[in-house]
Parts: structure tokens; C-alpha cells; sequence
């Protein structure tokens, strides 16, 4: 019997080009900020230096990039849709010496597989240009027109062929969010372009051409200005150009961190190694710098990824630029007098008073000798042995000293009986011998030994206390100001601000939000009424964008938090008994005087017992 074989269907096929396409674009194009990304990077690779994004609805309705760059011919506007089509790649070597932004030639594809797009564009020279509509990959019109030089593109109705696509997109603030980021990172890397942004008709950023540390003011605001350290060091391996942040300005959860190799944006966590090693004891071990950084290498000694991002790259020579990196920061870091400092919570650091004349100039000890000395002498070979006792000048005795040390005898004794916990003292127990050490403790007596108070957070916990007490009696106390404190901020932050406007106002502050991303001071909470408005601000911003559950949970009590912390007294001066006084008493009536809200330690006993092992 002939076996018979029954031959199965064949169900390999190839795709259908929208559906490659789509697929190509899920890669490519993930949500409007990757339209403006790849928009831009092309208008820049056209030589353009004045570059435009208008955006509608945070790209979900149009993202329109304007350029004034060299344009495209009818042929060209049309190549510049299909799928792999490039005029920057031409053999496989110019891989490894990308110098371009763009170079996949897939963005217009994918752009134009996911959205509405029309194209007006037109060569430098040229009395007329070309305009092409193409929609879900399909060409819908193209024909010459009367236009300006450069390109103008128009992405409209982004996903409208994709409604899950389109569905989970996020909200327009957070989308807006990220096309922000896209056009920072373009920004901060050509400074010596012309770059606009627009959304909903409202002008974001208006960036002139100029320097670096003027383009990182013109995104970042003013006040981060006094705070850059700039970098510099050129070697035979790369060049490295730039600015640091100074300690004041490292946060917990950073924005403000950009690498950039050959003005590409760049994710390295191995480099941002080298940066925390140069941070090593200036800022704390939980939080980050600040940095602009820009590395310059031959194109052929690095890698950059394929992947759309394009933003992880490869290095010949890693653990080279590594040590260059750490070097030339700390470098700059000591040129400017930025050292480690010691904090109250550091332990093991003793600093001995000196009790010399700072101005007078230190002369090295002299040795002096006996010429004739001759150490086997018997007189002199008895001054040589070993003496036991000291040398010390004999001092007065004081009279009735030894009820002196039946006193200390007893409250040692006393001390015995108690128990290892250490308690916070009553007011009762305090006494009016205070004493103020370096400006920055109050110490004074106890009957358990001696007690050092944190001058600044215990303010801070003072201040704190009452503004959660006035709060929650309902007796809002807002002091209007005699002069409305107007202040510009980037859209970034404007919009920052304005999810926190409601806490804002609970605690007391009025804020008119102005258009040209300007906020009025109108008022502040009565408590802090002395404070810089603007400083104030400034603070609660840094923590908003430092902490995403700010205002999320405990909103009210982490901006009291901030603000306390703000206004809490300058340490750095001295104060009269009276007001050390003040501060005690007020610090005891708090309900947890040991310590501030964010658990750092207020008050420390040293133990009469810890005081006698150093004898």
C-alpha cells in the first residue's frame, strides 16, 4: 500500500508594506516627544539655524517643525519617505564615522506610517519649492508651491490609525513633559543655533544664539548661573568641556544631568561613576550633581548604538576617559575652593582649636646644642633618664577643692543608678550657663552631663511645629506683600508650580500666575514673613521636582517641611543668652524636640561616664 503524504498549507508570507511600516514605527516613534526628536535632528543635520516647534495639544492634535536649512528637491521630498532612504550613510564604513544626528532614514517612514504629514520645502536658490501630503504611508497629493527656504513640516492627528496606540498615550502635561526633555537636550547641545518652542500658541522657550553656560540660564533660569563650575581639559585621547554644579544645587532625584559625546546626547552610568567619585564627601551619598558635560572624540573610536535612541554608545578606551573625567572634575572642584565639609551628623572628626595669632607668621622650632656635651657624664646622663612626672607649670590650689570632688563623687553615683537611655532634660534641669560653640551649638550643663543643641534645626523644628499647628486650627495667616515679587521661570517649572498652587495657597501663599512664564508673589505665610519670596519659591520648586510624591501624599506637611528648613536661623552668628534661652524654651515645648521632621538629630547628651574615659 503507497503511503500518501498530505501536503500542508504554506503560511509564510511577507507583511504588507503598512503593515512594516507600522510595525518599523512602534520602534521608532513611541509618543510625541519622538516625532520632535527626529523632526529636529534632521533639521539641524540640514544645516539650518533657526529651528521652530509648534506644538498643539502636547503633539497629540500637531507637532510642526519650521527650519531654515538648506531644503529638498522634488525628488528628494519625495525619496525622504521611504523606508532605509538616507543622504548620510552610503557604504557600511560610514558607520563607524557618524558625524550626523539622524542617520537610520527611517523616522520620516515610520512618522508618516502613524500620522497625517505634509511636507513644504524648498532649496536655497530655488524661485519654487514642493508640497507632499502623505497619510498612513499613502501619498495623498504632491505638487510645486510657492514657499519660503527650508523645510516645514506638519504631523497631524499622531496614531489615528492606531487608536491603542493613541489610547495609551499618557496626560497632555506629562506628554508635554517629554517633548520638553527631547528639546533640552537639542538645545543644550547647539547653543549656537536658534531654537523656539511653542505649545497651544504660548511661547515656551525663545533661545537666542550665545554661549553654553547662556543657553543653560535660558532653560534652566537665572539663578542656576552662580552655581557653575566650568571644566576643561584637552588631551591627545578626547576633549572634555563643560559645567558642574556646585554642592548647593545636587538633589536627591537630578534632571539637571546631560552628557553629550560629539554634541549627541548620551546615557553612561559607568562615566556618571567617575562624576560621584569626584563628588566623593562634598555632597551627600544619596544625592546628585548637577552636570552639562561634553565630550569630543574621533568618531571612530566610539560606537553608537543603532536603536532609534541612539543614546548608548561605546568607547574604545572607557576606563581611560574614566579617570580624565574624574580628574578633570575634582581639578576644577579644587580651583574653586570647593572642599568636603563636616556636618553634625559625621562622627570620629575632631577639630583642635588654635589658640595662636591667625596673622602671625608661623616660625619653624630650633634645636639648639651644647657643643662640649657629652651625654656619659654622670650629671648629664641623669637628666637623660626618664622622668615620670610632667612638666607642667604648678598651679594655684583652690581652696575647698576636695568638697569640689565629693560633688562630682556623688553625681557619678547618681548616674550609676539610672538607666543607659538618654532622655531629653526638662526646662527645669537647664540653667542659665549656656554657651554658644562655633556659632552653631548651644551647650550648656545637665544633670546627666553636657548638652549640645543644633542651633539651625532646632529653629527649623520650632518653625515647623507652628506652621502644622496654625494649619490645623484653620487660622491661615497670609501676609500680603508691600511689593509683588515677580520672577520668570521655564515652562518646565511654570507648569510644576502650577499642580502645587492648591497646597501653595493652604499654607498661605497667593501666586498670580502671568503669562511669559512669570508667576507675582502676591503673598506669603505670616510665620516667614521676613523670608525671600523668591528663595522660597525656589526651594519648594527644587523639592517638587526632587520628590515625585511631594504633593502626592503628606503634601502640606513636606511643604512646611521645606519652608522651615528654608527660613531656619543662619547658625553662622552669635546670639546673646537670651536669645539661646528663647530657643530652648521653645524647642521643649515642641512634641518631638529630639528630632527635625525629616529625622535628622536636633539635641545630644554627652554622658558625664563618656566625659571621665577621656581622662
Amino acid at each position: 500500500m503507497q503511503k500518501q503524504f498530505l501536503r500542508m498549507s504554506d503560511i509564510i508570507q511577507l507583511l504588507p508594506d503598512a503593515v512594516a511600516n507600522q510595525i518599523a514605527a512602534g520602534e521608532v516613534i513611541q509618543r510625541p516627544a519622538s516625532v520632535v526628536k527626529e523632526l529636529v535632528e534632521n533639521a539641524i543635520d540640514s544645516g539650518a539655524d533657526n529651528i521652530t516647534v509648534n506644538i498643539k495639544d502636547s503633539g497629540k492634535t500637531l507637532i510642526q517643525v519650521i527650519d531654515n536649512g538648506k531644503g529638498m528637491s522634488e525628488t528628494d521630498a519625495r525619496m525622504a519617505f521611504e523606508r532605509h532612504a538616507t543622504s548620510k550613510i552610503k557604504n557600511v564604513e560610514d558607520l563607524f564615522i557618524i558625524n550626523s544626528m539622524g542617520f537610520r532614514g527611517e523616522a520620516l517612514a515610520s512618522i508618516a506610517a502613524v500620522a497625517d504629514v505634509e511636507l513644504k520645502t524648498k532649496q536655497k536658490g530655488e524661485e519654487l519649492g514642493s508640497y507632499i501630503h502623505i497619510k498612513g504611508s499613502k501619498i495623498h497629493k504632491q505638487e510645486t508651491i510657492s514657499t519660503s527656504s527650508g523645510s516645514n513640516f506638519s504631523v497631524k492627528n499622531l496614531f489615528f490609525n492606531i487608536p491603542a496606540r493613541r489610547k495609551f498615550l499618557k496626560k497632555d502635561s506629562t506628554e508635554f513633559n517629554h517633548i520638553i526633555t527631547e528639546f533640552k537636550k537639542t538645545a543644550l547641545s547647539r547653543p549656537d543655533l536658534a531654537l523656539n518652542l511653542i505649545h497651544n500658541e504660548n511661547i515656551i522657550y525663545k533661545l537666542t544664539i550665545g554661549s553654553l553656560r547662556q543657553r543653560i540660564s535660558d532653560i534652566f533660569g537665572k539663578s542656576i548661573n552662580k552655581y557653575l563650575v566650568p571644566v576643561e581639559n584637552k588631551t591627545s585621547i578626547l576633549e572634555i568641556l563643560g559645567y558642574v554644579g556646585k554642592p548647593e544645587i545636587a538633589k536627591k532625584r537630578n534632571n539637571e544631568q546631560y552628557f553629550f559625546v560629539n554634541n549627541r546626547f548620551m546615557k553612561h552610568p559607568y562615566f556618571y561613576k567617575a562624576l560621584t567619585l569626584a563628588y566623593d564627601q562634598i555632597i551627600k551619598p544619596d544625592f546628585h550633581p548637577t552636570y552639562f558635560l561634553f565630550l569630543t572624540i574621533d568618531p571612530q573610536k566610539i560606537d553608537i548604538n543603532i536603536h532609534p535612541a541612539k543614546t548608548e554608545i561605546n568607547f574604545d578606551d572607557s576606563q581611560g576617559i574614566f579617570q580624565l573625567l574624574r580628574a578633570s572634575i575634582k581639578q576644577s572642584l579644587g580651583k574653586h575652593s570647593i572642599v568636603p565639609s563636616i556636618d553634625f551628623d559625621n562622627e570620629g572628626f575632631i577639630e583642635m582649636p588654635y589658640s595662636g595669632n591667625k596673622n602671625q607668621e608661623l616660625i619653624s622650632p630650633q634645636i639648639t646644642n651644647t657643643a662640649n656635651y657629652n651625654p656619659f657624664e654622670e650629671e648629664n646622663y641623669k637628666k637623660t633618664q626618664f622622668n615620670p612626672q610632667p612638666s607642667f607649670k604648678k598651679q594655684k590650689k583652690h581652696e575647698n577643692w576636695e568638697l569640689l570632688h565629693k560633688s562630682f563623687e556623688s553625681s557619678l553615683n547618681e548616674e550609676k543608678n539610672n538607666t543607659k537611655q538618654k532622655t531629653i532634660p526638662s526646662l527645669a534641669q537647664t540653667n542659665s550657663k549656656l554657651f554658644q560653640l562655633k556659632n552653631k551649638y548651644i551647650a550648656t550643663p545637665v544633670k546627666s552631663g553636657l548638652m549640645l543643641i543644633h542651633i539651625t534645626r532646632a529653629h527649623e523644628r520650632i518653625l515647623f511645629e507652628s506652621l502644622i499647628s496654625t494649619i490645623s486650627s484653620g487660622n491661615i495667616l497670609m501676609q500680603k506683600l508691600l511689593y509683588p515679587v515677580e520672577i520668570q521661570f521655564s515652562a518646565e517649572d511654570i507648569e510644576y508650580l502650577k499642580n502645587a498652587d492648591k497646597s501653595m495657597n493652604d499654607i498661605g501663599f497667593e501666586i498670580n500666575f502671568k503669562k511669559n512664564d512669570r508667576i507675582e508673589i502676591i503673598g506669603v505665610p505670616s510665620h516667614i514673613s521676613q523670608a525671600n519670596p523668591k528663595e522660597l519659591i525656589e526651594a519648594i520648586l527644587v523639592q517638587i521636582k526632587d520628590d515625585e510624591s511631594f504633593l502626592k501624599e503628606k503634601a502640606i506637611e513636606n511643604l512646611c517641611e521645606t519652608l522651615s528648613k528654608k527660613t531656619s536661623l543662619n547658625f553662622a552668628k552669635p546670639m546673646a543668652p537670651e536669645e539661646m534661652q528663647n530657643i530652648i524654651d521653645k524647642l521643649f515645648v515642641c512634641k518631638m524636640p529630639n528630632f527635625t521632621n525629616n529625622g535628622r538629630k536636633i539635641i545630644e547628651i554627652i554622658n558625664i561616664n563618656e566625659i571621665e574615659k577621656l581622662f
